[in-house]
């Protein structure tokens, strides 16, 4: 009888870190979760304690084990995926010299101009320079923290810190690399005219790998302390999006997803590297071997309907349950959800939410309505974006807390006048996808095998009866940011 192989992936998100262990089938087998907070010391700045990391992923080792000691005891190999361009910055020690720097952080937005401006630098990163992007984060520690600066050994990214503690040793995967504005996104290499540019130099960059690749066998001690066996692999990983892609099994050209978290992302995976920094869309590798993605992102998706929440007074599901399951139309009013600035395709960490078209009857249905048209305005952004790049999914498949509300996903669909899929309740995301890195480095099957998609529980179609509605809508809130600009 074969022994079946358990495999552990853990999503290191924003508000908290999930794990999850599965089988060699990539079978759900149990998951853990541990929250922590987030620091905003000052306006625009967004930063975490990556020793809240390192305990929250030693509560979930440890009740896994708790609760499944036999499957444990079978453990091979662990996947970690986490949020993008956050700087961690290593001592000789490999201890965090101050807190992380997130990807919502937007201080470095003078440092972002200058790098982005100068000659070589979108060409070879593929990439607009975004203020959240990990190397002008450096160059406002280097102008505001100069000696801190001369401390920094290594830089490593928020999964590349956890990665760290697990092998002792720090290295970094090719997905999340892509968002340093450091990496060749093309040759899949460390760009030492990116690194000089940013003030950095190359030694102080982590080993790279492929997420589907061994970087090491964890650390004997900390085995002995999460009660691991020894022979533990630790794979590279990836960054969240590119680990969601995986979980969802949108691994082909064309295959793509649209994502309601926190942020919103709308992503398309691509066979080449074909960037267009211009329109502000993302070019990254993807977490598997001679593969790309493109995304749109927007920076406030469920975060804008989460701030709804809080100024109402309801719950989110409260605020959906205002509405009707089919949207008939859009609304009067208009939001434009740039709560903590944009990224594509506007690239402006100042710009702010508002609100247009307000009246005596906007009631608080009709500000969710709106909200949440904005978002899906907001998405159909990125889709004209990555239109630009010579691709444009037939269908997306949608992922994240936002994916519950039915009238979100029919509003999307009618913005985007593409098909959104909706997977059935299940294990699909980031955690899900670095358990298959974990699973493809140990067991000798073809990735397409293994990263499979997920069973659809409904297709929303779009409503032909109101799509052009809603593009009249778009046409209208596109005009919008030109006059939010400078209000602030």
């Amino acid at each position: 009888m074969e022994v079946r192989l358990y495999f552990i992936g853990i999503d290191l998100g924003t508000s908290g870190l999930r794990a999850i262990l599965v089988d060699q089938f990539g079978n759900f087998i149990a998951s853990s979760e541990s929250k922590y907070e987030v620091s905003n010391p000052k306006t625009g700045w967004s930063e975490q304690n990556p020793e809240d990391w390192k305990h929250a992923c030693k509560l979930a080792f440890i009740e896994l084990r708790e609760n499944f000691p036999k499957e444990i005891s079978r453990l091979k190999s662990i996947g970690v995926a986490g949020h993008m361009h956050g700087a961690v910055l290593l001592d000789d020690l490999n201890k965090p010299l101050r807190p992380c720097i997130l990807w919502n952080d937007t201080r470095s937005y003078k440092e972002a101009q200058s790098l982005d401006s100068l000659p070589k630098v979108r060409d070879v990163s593929g990439n607009i320079v975004f203020p959240g992007f990990t190397a002008p984060k450096l160059m406002w520690v280097k102008n505001n923290e100069p000696d801190l600066f001369q401390k920094i050994k290594t830089v490593v990214l928020p999964a590349g810190y956890l990665n760290t503690w697990l092998i002792g040793a720090p290295f970094a995967d090719m997905s999340d690399s892509a968002g340093t504005s450091w990496l060749d996104v093309k040759s899949r290499k460390w760009s030492e005219h990116l690194i000089v540019s940013s003030d950095m130099q190359i030694d102080q960059m982590p080993e790279l790998i492929e997420g589907n690749q061994i970087a090491g066998k964890i650390q004997g001690d900390l085995a002995s302390e999460l009660g691991f066996p020894y022979d533990v692999m630790i794979v590279g990983g990836a960054g969240d999006n590119a680990a969601a892609a995986c979980g969802v099994g949108a691994i082909q050209e064309g295959e793509g997803l649209v994502s309601l978290g926190t942020s919103g992302v709308l992503l398309i995976s691509r066979d080449q590297c074909k960037p267009f920094p211009d329109a502000a869309v993302h070019t990254f590798c993807h977490a598997i071997p001679e593969k790309w993605y493109q995304m749109g992102v927007i920076l406030s998706a469920t975060d804008s309907i989460n701030w709804l929440s809080q100024i109402s007074g309801k719950t989110a599901l409260e605020l959906d349950q205002l509405l009707p399951n089919e949207p008939t139309g859009p609304a009067n009013e208009k939001f434009f959800p740039y709560l903590s600035g944009e990224r594509t395709p506007l690239n402006d960490a100042h710009i702010r939410a508002g609100f247009a078209g307000l009246g005596q009857t906007s009631d608080l249905e009709k500000l969710t309505q709106c909200v949440m048209e904005g978002v899906a305005f907001a998405l159909r952004d990125c889709l004209e974006a990555i239109k630009k790049t010579g691709t444009s999914p037939s269908s997306l498949l949608a992922t994240g807390g936002g994916s519950a509300s039915q009238f979100w996903l029919q509003t999307i669909s009618n913005t985007l006048n593409i098909e959104i899929e909706k997977p059935k309740t299940g294990e699909f995301g980031a955690a899900l996808g670095a358990a298959r890195l974990a699973i493809t480095a140990i067991i000798k099957e073809p990735i397409e095998k293994i990263m499979t998609k997920p069973e659809i529980e409904r297709k929303i179609m779009p409503n032909q009866k109101y799509v052009n509605l809603y593009q009249t809508a778009y046409e209208i809130y596109k005009k919008g940011h030109v006059n939010l600009r400078g209000l602030q």
